[in-house]
């Protein structure tokens, strides 16, 4: 099992983002990548609807002989991956806004996060806040609309600007030091991003924790490729596939699949 691939699943490409940071710290890792863009976003859907997509998500995974699964997506982590793991035997990775640095951090005890409706009202999410935002401010911004635009490939459109400054503006205004990004789509976010807030505002992304829990728990289990070959890197969309290739890389083999 320890050649078999990295499974790694979203609601669309923004999870891209998670597998370039597990490439670069995996650089032997065979991965495999589900892009359930047809079903983009899941932060609006409920519960039974997320937990539905993401078990049909783990079962092509594991059909495709994935070792771990990676959960590249906050709204599916918080709403459905206690239910996988227990269900599937096989370890799931998942990720949540990272509140914790942040609160840990943060000087002007104002934080702000942009993330999915799905994640911002989970239990998860507010258990995390309680743990570790006591007595900082820490101001929910629902990033409606945001997750369309990039999976319709308007990253770098008036409309996505017009969006982000509506968003951003009302932390500004109350003094965040700190922002932290609450969907694997949001990091293609980050240069634009850091043209509308102050300098002195640092933005949170969960990428490179996730990857190194990722090569923690592998190593644990013996699971490490040993391999130094080139890796096998698959992306499949359902959706839109010139898209995907968007977001890729020159090593990544991109392929339509109805799922």
């Amino acid at each position: 099992m320890s050649t078999a691939p990295i499974g790694i699943f979203d609601s669309g490409i923004g999870g891209t983002s998670i597998l370039k940071e597990i490439c670069a710290l995996l650089p032997h890792e065979n991965c495999i990548y589900l892009a359930d863009s047809k079903n983009a976003p899941y932060g609006n859907k409920s519960e039974s609807e997320i937990l539905e997509l993401s078990i049909k998500n783990t079962k092509l995974l594991l059909e495709k002989n994935a070792k771990i699964i990676v959960v590249a997506c906050n709204t599916a982590t918080t709403n459905a991956i206690t239910y996988l793991r227990a269900n599937f035997n096989v370890s799931f990775i998942g990720i949540e806004p990272a509140i914790k640095p942040a609160a840990l951090n943060t000087k002007s005890k104002t934080i702000g996060i942009l993330a999915t409706k799905g994640t911002l009202s989970s239990h998860l999410f507010h258990n995390t806040s309680a743990l570790y935002a006591k007595g900082i401010k820490v101001i929910e911004q629902v990033g409606n609309g945001i997750v369309p635009l990039i999976e319709s490939g308007q990253l770098y459109s008036s409309k996505m600007e017009e969006l982000l400054k509506l968003y951003l503006q009302p932390m500004i205004d109350q003094n965040i030091d700190y922002l932290v990004l609450g969907c694997t789509h949001y990091p293609y976010l980050i240069p634009q991003l850091e043209s509308i807030l102050p300098n002195h505002v640092k933005i949170i992304d969960s990428g490179l924790a996730v990857a190194k829990q990722t090569k923690t728990i592998l190593d644990q289990n013996g699971l490490l490729n040993p391999s130094k070959t080139k890796p096998k890197i698959e992306l499949f969309t359902n959706l839109d596939l010139e898209i995907l290739k968007s977001f890729s890389q020159p090593n990544y083999k991109s392929y339509f699949l109805d799922f």
